[in-house]
């Protein structure tokens, strides 16, 4: 018998309401050792899907008023029978009831514990459990609707898609090796190469979207670089919704790496304002200046900003071969003030360009758009169910290997047995993806990463 598990499942701080979930066969059971309903009826004498108002005890001392609600196996949130007690938030309140609990028959949940309940008893996918984490540290509303998408199943659709397809092919090409005497149709092979090439191009697509995703959720590490007094803190203080870096009209006043994250539209950015990029004898600048240099040879997004008041000097004609093959954002800065800068030198170098003041805070819807087009979330469609973890990333890059195998194999006109092992390789490693054939190590890792209580 699985033992029952509780915890609390509201945040780890003050608030209005802290809800004590218990799950298990003796969720009732246990609920009722420590939950007195005003009417004084049993909570396994009660519905699923109905509350009642009572008081938690704790050897016989009122610990304080709540209210039960119950849930029925398999319609609850774990698929077993669920009680949640809901008391007042405080921490001290909420940790005594847990307590309490625990003295009367519950065991403390683990990390992710109810969701992975939720897989082993089928309510959840692993793709859609995966969703849940996300769905609770959604930073915009975008990377929002992405883990909603995936936890309503619409990823898993788009893997069976190919799933689907892949077994149909698989069982025709075991069909006719295996029972050559039956009216089975010969394999067709232009048909068979169509075939995997639409499951190559869905498996790509899903792919494809995998690094905007992952920007959307976790956010791309982002250097603000430029020689000293171009407006780089400017910019970074407009970003930011606040005074994070010190502007002055000194030349050279960061010296250091200051970071921030911030939302520009539906991206978040991680922000590093660094010294400005010049030739010094300053010891202190030099260091300065080497650790900007470093950081935008291994940022994932670069906005480079320049003073269009100011002629292109040796520094910003330094900053522009530093942008070589970098993913970046050449900010022309102070376009409140006449322009003196050759505008289409940058154009020549960098491909992406946009005209700002970030004293007025000017352009920046501007800068939302090309960054978007920069990173690869101006086409995004989050709704319809995209790659989430690098465990997903994984298996379906292990299904694009093996099905690229089959339509090579195809191609040079290899048995078709050949064709039948790699497409079953295929098979697995979507069957994998969604969790319907996986490992104990694997399932117990991807819960691992969930917070207690959910």
């Amino acid at each position: 018998m699985e033992k029952t598990v509780a915890a609390i499942s509201t945040a780890n701080g003050t608030g209005g309401v802290g809800i004590i979930r218990i799950s298990g066969e003796n969720a009732k059971e246990v609920a009722d050792n420590v939950f007195v309903s005003v009417s004084n009826k049993k909570i396994k004498e009660m519905n699923g899907y109905t509350a009642t108002f009572g008081k938690v005890y704790d050897d016989g001392e009122i610990i304080d008023e709540a209210i039960a609600l119950v849930f029925n196996a398999p319609h609850s949130y774990t698929g077993e029978d669920v009680v949640e007690i809901s008391c007042h938030g405080g921490l001290y309140v909420t940790k005594k009831v847990l307590r309490a609990v625990l003295k009367n028959g519950a065991s403390p949940a683990e990390a992710g514990e109810f969701t992975k309940r939720a897989f082993l008893n089928g309510r959840l996918g692993l793709t859609e459990a995966e969703a849940v984490m996300d769905i609770i540290s959604a930073r915009g509303e975008q990377s929002a609707k992405a883990a909603l998408s995936c936890m309503e199943g619409n990823l898993r659709k788009r893997i069976n898609a190919v799933r689907d397809n892949l077994v149909s092919i698989a069982a025709h090409l075991s069909a006719w090796a295996d029972y050559p005497e039956e009216d089975i149709p010969e394999i067709d092979t232009d048909n068979l190469a169509d075939s995997l090439e639409n499951c190559r191009l869905k498996l790509s697509s899903l792919l494809k979207d995998y690094d905007a995703g992952k920007v959307i959720r976790e956010g791309v590490d982002t250097v603000i670089a430029g020689k000293p007094n171009v407006g780089k803190s400017t910019l970074m203080n407009l970003l930011s919704g606040c005074e994070r870096s010190i502007v002055t009209n000194v030349p050279g006043t960061t010296r250091d790496i200051i970071e921030e994250t911030v939302m520009l539209g539906e991206i978040p950015l991680n922000l590093s304002d660094t010294a400005g990029i010049h030739s010094t004898d300053d010891p202190v600048e030099t260091i300065g200046v080497k650790r900007a240099k470093d950081r935008v040879k291994n940022a994932g997004l670069v906005l480079a900003v320049f003073d269009s008041s100011k002629a292109l000097s040796d520094d910003d004609k330094e900053l522009i071969e530093l942008l070589e093959n970098a993913p970046a954002l050449a900010v022309i800065n102070k376009t409140d003030l006449k322009t003196e800068m050759d505008i289409e030198y940058i154009k020549s170098k960098v491909k992406h360009i946009v005209f700002i003041s970030a004293k007025n805070g000017q352009g920046t819807e501007e800068l939302e758009k090309e960054v978007a087009d920069i990173v690869g979330t101006s086409n995004l469609d989050a709704s319809q169910g995209i790659l989430a973890t690098e465990r997903q990333r994984s298996a379906a890059e292990s299904a694009l290997k093996s099905v690229n195998e089959a339509i090579e194999t195809v191609r040079l006109g290899i048995t078709l047995d050949a064709v039948t092992v790699v497409v079953e390789d295929a098979i697995n490693s979507l069957l994998e993806l969604t969790g319907e054939r996986t490992t104990e190590a694997v399932v117990d890792k991807v819960f691992h990463q969930f917070c207690v209580g959910k």
